[in-house]
Protein backbone atom coordinates (compact mmCIF):
# COMPACT_ATOMS: atom_id res chain seq x y z
CA UNK A 1 0.00 0.00 0.00
CA UNK A 2 2.70 2.01 0.99
CA UNK A 3 4.38 1.34 -2.69
CA UNK A 4 1.32 2.63 -4.29
CA UNK A 5 1.01 5.71 -2.28
CA UNK A 6 4.46 6.25 -3.42
CA UNK A 7 3.91 6.04 -6.37
CA UNK A 8 0.64 8.04 -7.19
CA UNK A 9 2.68 10.97 -5.34
CA UNK A 10 5.33 10.64 -7.91
CA UNK A 11 2.60 10.53 -10.94
CA UNK A 12 1.26 13.44 -9.44
CA UNK A 13 3.83 15.44 -9.01
CA UNK A 14 4.93 14.85 -12.66
CA UNK A 15 1.50 15.49 -13.68
CA UNK A 16 1.88 18.93 -11.97
CA UNK A 17 5.24 19.90 -12.96
CA UNK A 18 4.22 19.52 -16.78
CA UNK A 19 1.20 21.04 -15.76
CA UNK A 20 2.80 24.16 -15.00
CA UNK A 21 5.06 24.04 -17.79
CA UNK A 22 8.17 22.76 -15.94
CA UNK A 23 9.30 20.83 -19.50
CA UNK A 24 8.29 23.46 -21.61
CA UNK A 25 10.85 25.89 -20.25
CA UNK A 26 13.21 22.85 -20.68
CA UNK A 27 12.49 22.53 -24.38
CA UNK A 28 12.69 26.37 -24.97
CA UNK A 29 15.77 27.04 -23.23
CA UNK A 30 17.55 24.68 -24.70
CA UNK A 31 15.73 26.04 -28.36
CA UNK A 32 17.61 29.28 -27.34
CA UNK A 33 20.72 27.83 -26.34
CA UNK A 34 20.67 26.01 -29.93
CA UNK A 35 19.84 28.76 -31.95
CA UNK A 36 22.67 30.64 -29.87
CA UNK A 37 24.77 28.18 -31.12
CA UNK A 38 23.96 29.46 -34.72
CA UNK A 39 24.52 32.88 -34.11
CA UNK A 40 28.20 32.59 -32.69
CA UNK A 41 28.60 29.81 -35.11
CA UNK A 42 27.68 32.77 -38.04
CA UNK A 43 29.85 35.16 -36.52
CA UNK A 44 32.51 32.73 -36.25
CA UNK A 45 32.45 31.77 -39.91
CA UNK A 46 32.55 35.76 -40.29
CA UNK A 47 35.65 36.68 -38.05
CA UNK A 48 37.38 33.74 -39.76
CA UNK A 49 36.87 35.67 -43.40
CA UNK A 50 38.10 38.78 -42.40
CA UNK A 51 42.01 38.26 -42.24
CA UNK A 52 41.96 37.11 -45.88
CA UNK A 53 40.01 39.86 -46.49
CA UNK A 54 42.36 42.21 -45.10
CA UNK A 55 45.09 41.09 -46.72
CA UNK A 56 43.98 41.51 -50.28
CA UNK A 57 42.25 44.71 -49.64
CA UNK A 58 45.98 45.65 -48.00
CA UNK A 59 47.42 44.74 -51.46
CA UNK A 60 45.62 47.14 -53.61
CA UNK A 61 45.44 49.93 -50.65
CA UNK A 62 47.98 49.83 -48.32
CA UNK A 63 47.94 53.57 -47.37
CA UNK A 64 44.11 52.78 -45.52
CA UNK A 65 46.19 51.66 -43.45
CA UNK A 66 44.06 53.56 -40.35
CA UNK A 67 41.10 51.06 -41.71
CA UNK A 68 42.89 47.97 -42.04
CA UNK A 69 43.96 48.31 -38.44
CA UNK A 70 40.14 49.35 -37.45
CA UNK A 71 38.62 46.50 -38.92
CA UNK A 72 41.46 44.30 -37.13
CA UNK A 73 41.31 45.78 -34.09
CA UNK A 74 37.59 45.10 -34.13
CA UNK A 75 37.79 41.92 -35.25
CA UNK A 76 40.52 40.85 -31.92
CA UNK A 77 37.79 42.37 -29.39
CA UNK A 78 35.21 40.02 -30.90
CA UNK A 79 36.67 36.97 -30.84
CA UNK A 80 38.28 37.61 -27.55
CA UNK A 81 34.79 37.29 -25.39
CA UNK A 82 33.87 33.84 -24.42
CA UNK A 83 30.93 33.13 -25.73
CA UNK A 84 29.38 30.70 -23.16
CA UNK A 85 25.80 29.89 -22.38
CA UNK A 86 26.08 31.76 -19.26
CA UNK A 87 26.22 35.37 -21.43
CA UNK A 88 22.60 34.64 -22.02
CA UNK A 89 21.58 34.41 -18.77
CA UNK A 90 23.79 38.04 -18.29
CA UNK A 91 22.21 40.95 -19.45
CA UNK A 92 25.56 43.45 -19.52
CA UNK A 93 27.45 40.70 -21.05
CA UNK A 94 25.11 40.19 -24.26
CA UNK A 95 25.46 43.82 -24.50
CA UNK A 96 28.68 43.59 -24.31
CA UNK A 97 28.81 41.10 -27.03
CA UNK A 98 26.68 42.59 -29.03
CA UNK A 99 28.61 45.77 -28.72
CA UNK A 100 32.01 44.31 -29.93
CA UNK A 101 29.57 42.81 -33.20
CA UNK A 102 28.26 46.03 -34.14
CA UNK A 103 31.78 47.60 -33.83
CA UNK A 104 32.72 45.14 -36.18
CA UNK A 105 30.47 45.42 -38.48
CA UNK A 106 31.15 49.01 -38.50
CA UNK A 107 34.48 48.65 -39.48
CA UNK A 108 33.56 45.83 -41.99
CA UNK A 109 30.95 48.63 -43.72
CA UNK A 110 34.14 51.14 -43.72
CA UNK A 111 36.42 48.57 -45.60
CA UNK A 112 33.82 47.94 -47.95
CA UNK A 113 33.45 51.67 -49.20
CA UNK A 114 37.21 51.71 -49.55
CA UNK A 115 37.06 49.24 -52.14
CA UNK A 116 34.75 51.56 -54.37
CA UNK A 117 37.65 53.87 -54.63
CA UNK A 118 39.58 51.41 -55.94
CA UNK A 119 38.70 49.98 -59.50
CA UNK A 120 41.57 46.91 -59.58
CA UNK A 121 40.54 45.60 -56.34
CA UNK A 122 36.70 45.73 -56.62
CA UNK A 123 37.81 43.82 -60.65
CA UNK A 124 40.35 41.17 -57.99
CA UNK A 125 38.27 37.74 -58.17
CA UNK A 126 39.36 37.14 -54.97
CA UNK A 127 38.21 40.11 -53.10
CA UNK A 128 34.85 40.06 -55.06
CA UNK A 129 34.73 36.07 -53.79
CA UNK A 130 35.96 37.20 -50.33
CA UNK A 131 32.68 39.70 -50.69
CA UNK A 132 30.43 37.55 -51.73
CA UNK A 133 31.25 35.31 -48.75
CA UNK A 134 30.98 38.04 -46.53
CA UNK A 135 27.71 39.12 -47.84
CA UNK A 136 26.46 35.82 -47.16
CA UNK A 137 27.70 35.50 -43.70
CA UNK A 138 25.72 38.77 -43.02
CA UNK A 139 22.63 37.16 -44.34
CA UNK A 140 23.17 33.78 -42.34
CA UNK A 141 23.74 36.15 -39.17
CA UNK A 142 20.40 38.65 -39.53
CA UNK A 143 18.88 34.56 -40.10
CA UNK A 144 20.28 33.04 -36.60
CA UNK A 145 19.34 36.17 -34.88
CA UNK A 146 16.41 36.52 -35.95
CA UNK A 147 16.13 32.59 -35.33
CA UNK A 148 17.44 33.60 -31.60
CA UNK A 149 15.09 36.73 -31.18
CA UNK A 150 11.73 34.37 -31.67
CA UNK A 151 13.41 31.43 -29.51
CA UNK A 152 13.84 34.16 -26.58
CA UNK A 153 10.51 35.80 -27.15
CA UNK A 154 8.75 32.06 -26.50
CA UNK A 155 10.98 31.53 -23.67
CA UNK A 156 9.84 34.71 -22.26
CA UNK A 157 6.02 34.84 -22.71
CA UNK A 158 6.14 31.44 -21.24
CA UNK A 159 8.23 32.91 -18.00
CA UNK A 160 6.09 35.91 -17.95
CA UNK A 161 2.70 34.06 -18.80
CA UNK A 162 0.07 33.11 -15.64
CA UNK A 163 0.45 30.22 -14.07
CA UNK A 164 3.72 29.46 -16.20
CA UNK A 165 5.51 32.52 -13.99
CA UNK A 166 4.64 30.77 -11.16
CA UNK A 167 7.19 27.78 -11.70
CA UNK A 168 9.38 30.58 -13.48
CA UNK A 169 9.69 31.85 -10.18
CA UNK A 170 9.93 28.85 -8.38
CA UNK A 171 12.86 27.47 -10.47
CA UNK A 172 14.81 30.74 -10.99
CA UNK A 173 14.03 31.10 -14.48
CA UNK A 174 15.00 34.61 -15.50
CA UNK A 175 13.78 36.40 -18.42
CA UNK A 176 16.35 36.11 -21.30
CA UNK A 177 17.77 39.53 -23.13
CA UNK A 178 17.04 39.83 -26.57
CA UNK A 179 19.01 41.38 -29.65
CA UNK A 180 18.10 45.31 -29.51
CA UNK A 181 19.11 48.03 -32.46
CA UNK A 182 22.08 50.01 -31.50
CA UNK A 183 20.58 53.09 -32.61
CA UNK A 184 17.21 52.71 -31.78
CA UNK A 185 16.29 56.41 -31.24
CA UNK A 186 18.14 57.77 -34.67
CA UNK A 187 15.99 54.86 -36.92
CA UNK A 188 13.09 55.96 -35.17
CA UNK A 189 13.07 59.38 -36.34
CA UNK A 190 11.77 60.27 -39.36
CA UNK A 191 13.86 60.99 -42.31
CA UNK A 192 14.22 64.40 -43.12
CA UNK A 193 13.91 65.31 -47.09
CA UNK A 194 14.69 68.42 -48.60
CA UNK A 195 14.14 69.29 -52.29
CA UNK A 196 15.41 72.97 -52.32
CA UNK A 197 18.82 72.03 -52.84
Amino acid sequence: MKSLGKWLAVALLASMLSACGYNDFQAKDEAIKASWGEVVNQYQRRADLIPNLVNTVKGYASHERGTLEAVTKARAAATSIQVTPEVLNDPQAFARFQQVQGELSSALSRLMAISENYPQLKADTGFRDLQSQLEGTENRITVARQRYITAVQDYNVLARSFPTNLTAKAFGYQVKPSFTVENEKAISAPPTVNFDK
